[in-house]
């Protein structure tokens, strides 16, 4: 398996840490081997310095030219309709799923877990049907 995410000037990062963690951005430039310039205009992160270990890379790449300003960037990013192509990967789904389940109430859970168990009964039964079935031929 090849590795295909690299950092280089137009690629589109998810911030997992720091005042904007939960947005996308892209680079826009590299500052030194731990710092990286990045600007995402449609998900409202300024243009900012961020550590590397506070980013994940992602698999989409806009074309945009390097140190470009956030006009251009946000037209990139429109045209490769990034936010889009973000809300159908399995991670965006994870994380939407995972901040829905913590949103739960107490009593929204019990639901849940009722919902599960009852879930679970079904099954069993029919497993147990299929397996009765299979003995007697």
């Amino acid at each position: 398996m090849v590795y295909k995410k690299f950092i280089e000037i137009g690629t589109v990062v998810y911030i997992n840490l720091g005042p904007h963690a939960g947005k996308l951005a892209a680079i826009v430039n590299v500052v030194d081997q731990n710092r990286l310039l990045v600007n995402g205009p449609c998900s409202k992160v300024p243009r900012c310095v961020v550590n590397l270990k506070q980013i994940k890379i992602t698999q989409f790449r806009i074309k945009m030219p390097f140190g470009a300003r956030a006009g251009v960037v946000g037209k990139a990013w429109e045209k490769a309709n990034i936010n889009a192509l973000w809300a159908e990967t399995k991670w965006a789904k994870k994380i939407e799923s995972k901040a829905k389940k913590a949103s739960l109430s107490d009593y929204d859970r019990y639901k849940l877990m009722k919902i599960r168990q009852k879930r679970s009964k079904i099954i069993a039964a029919e497993v147990r049907r299929l397996k009765k079935s299979a003995k007697s031929q």
